[in-house]
């Protein structure tokens, strides 16, 4: 999809300031839409020009009421919510809430936007029950995305509303991630500064994930926004599986700094994000990857560097 599609289209995203929103705005910004960024913070985030900004409490009702009723978007990308696993187990009602009963007021004041395109950004790691036994969820924050899927399909079925689901795997890229690659570069950039000495500690080597760039995946979500299916999950992964050993030597082959790093874990095999007919998907929209992983990987570096003040290796 080249982004003709979009140009003049309101696009309303939630969790603008994040580290996908912030990718997304810009992404939508440049495809010509009318970005409506919004935020529950004022002065978090500056988007620059050609985005609005709103500021939503996404667990006030009345506010996401008047929210929709002010925008009357064409698209949404719900991007919004805790994606903390230790956070889930310390406060599981607020995840509850946040991930939960958020899109449950977002859908419902969209009823009055019956044309609305709406894709609701789940997780991987959302919990499967099976049949004919107890759930088991494994921590709170599965069950939210759980839940958050079954409420979004439910609220398409009874309501007749245009909505898709899209499960991304581990995004990576410039930005405030918490992923592993960004933690990482940090420690490298801070090994690069300071000469620090304390070892970065990592599972096996052979561990193996599937890692998106984040900008891919905005892509995937645009894709969606337009050509995808009501009703749909899709998984938004590479299809492409590396192992922490491989990131880390690429990380410390961009550095000249020594960079100790401390393996700890046994490897536990291959994530497998990536299955084929899961994969089709999206291909079948005319989406694929377009950005290799180790620029990626050079694009996080580049920008933790800057961040920290330090523009060159």
């Amino acid at each position: 999809m080249d982004g003709a599609e979009l140009r003049g289209k309101k696009v309303l995203i939630t969790g603008a300031s994040g580290f996908t929103g912030r990718h997304a705005v810009s992404y939508f910004r440049e495809a010509g839409a009318v970005v409506a960024a919004v935020v529950r913070r004022p002065d978090v985030y500056s988007f620059g020009k050609g985005a609005q900004v709103h500021v939503c409490d996404l667990n006030d009702k009345q506010q996401v009421r008047h929210l929709i009723g002010e925008v009357q978007p064409d698209y949404v990308l719900h991007l919004a919510g805790k994606n903390s696993v230790p956070d889930s187990w310390s406060d599981p009602l607020l995840v509850l809430e946040t991930n939960v009963m958020a899109v449950l007021y977002l859908l419902d004041a969209l009823r009055n936007c019956p044309t609305a395109r709406t894709v609701i950004v789940g997780s991987r790691l959302k919990y499967t029950p099976e049949p004919g036994r107890i759930p088991q969820p494994p921590h709170p924050y599965s069950l939210s995305k759980a839940l958050e899927e079954m409420v979004s399909l439910s609220w398409m079925s009874l309501f007749g509303q245009q909505i898709m689901l899209a499960e991304p795997g581990n995004l990576i890229g410039a930005g405030p991630s918490t992923g592993i690659c960004s933690l990482l570069a940090r420690h490298v950039v801070a090994c690069e500064q300071a000469g620090k000495t304390e070892a970065f500690r990592l599972s096996g080597r052979d561990n193996t994930r599937d890692f998106l760039d984040v900008r891919d995946a905005v892509r995937a979500y645009a894709t969606l926004l337009v050509h995808g299916s009501s009703g749909t999950v899709y998984p938004v992964v590479s299809g492409v599986e590396h192992s922490l050993g491989e990131i880390a030597d690429l990380l410390l082959s961009m550095t000249e700094a020594e960079v100790p790093v401390r393996w700890d874990g046994a490897s536990s095999g291959p994530d497998g994000s990536g299955k084929q007919e899961e994969l089709s998907l999206l291909r079948k929209l005319g989406w694929q990857p377009m950005i290799p992983f180790a620029t990626s990987l050079q694009d996080i570096l580049s920008d933790v560097r800057v961040q920290q003040g330090r523009t060159t290796s």
